[in-house]
């Protein structure tokens, strides 16, 4: 079996919930048109042209964010589609049936499908209700912000009268639930959360090691991600010349590369 998840807001911002809760969303399904399955075996036939046509089976679930799957199982291709999707233009639709038969099959996928893909994943509209969406139906699993010897709201209104005159107004503050070492930090703005590993949470962990963490992620709250054209701009000009002011940059860099 062969499988590929594919999001269409791929923003390294997860969306964290109980698995029972993503049971129950994903188990809403409605299956696909019957044109949403011929634009599916248009495609399919476009990337290969001599070989049989399998079974298809789309369906619209109702995912956390705008998320694509699809799968080949026993000679069938299953194919799931968020139904924010439901109603989207037919040519969206062929671009993203296109991209997720590529990479089933690992075939070149063709720049103008996947530049029609980008421009309707980087569109306000889609981008707004996303966020909605995600706000709505995810649900974060909160342990507050007091560790065992750092509480992060302390840290950040220390940071805030320091860097930001006070000015920024404090989001939800929470340590991880594991100990992750590859996601030190993120801010979830669907959820307005900042989430900081509990692998921090220490003694042997410097303090300026944590501010800088939080000191980044506050960069995000002050320098939101900007679209332009097809290109999601995360780290742009301001934010990295505001983060090359914290005065640690390089000890707490040198102290992450190590963990």
């Amino acid at each position: 079996m062969q499988a590929f998840s594919e999001s269409l807001f791929a923003d390294g911002e997860s969306t964290a919930q109980p698995a029972s809760k993503r049971r129950e969303r994903t188990r809403k399904t409605r299956v696909a048109p019957e044109e949403v399955i011929r634009i599916f075996a248009e495609e399919y036939r476009v990337l290969r042209p001599r070989a049989p046509m399998p079974q298809i089976e789309v369906r619209f679930r109702t995912f956390v964010s705008l998320n694509t799957t699809i799968r080949l199982r026993e000679g069938k291709i299953f194919a799931s589609l968020s139904d924010l999707l439901e109603g989207a233009p037919e040519s969206v639709l062929r671009a993203i049936a296109h991209i997720l038969l590529a990479k089933l099959y690992r075939k070149p996928i063709d720049k103008t499908h996947n530049l029609r893909y980008k421009r309707f994943q980087y569109s306000e509209a889609v981008a707004r209700q996303t966020e909605h969406i995600r706000s709505t139906r995810g649900a974060k699993r909160w342990l507050g912000p007091e560790g065992r010897y750092y509480h992060l709201n302390e840290v950040f209104d220390a940071l805030n009268e320091r860097f930001f005159h006070n000015l920024l107004g404090r989001p939800d503050l929470t340590w991880s639930e594991h100990y992750a070492r590859r996601q030190l930090g993120h801010y979830d703005a669907a959820h307005n959360t900042i989430v900081i590993s509990k692998v921090f949470d220490r003694p042997s962990s410097p303090r300026y090691a944590i501010e800088y963490l939080l000191y980044h992620e506050m960069l995000h709250l002050k320098h939101p991600v900007k679209v332009r054209g097809t290109r999601r701009c995360v780290h742009g000009a301001e934010f990295r010349a505001e983060e090359k002011l914290f005065p640690q940059l390089a000890e707490a860099t040198a102290f992450l590369k190590r963990l």
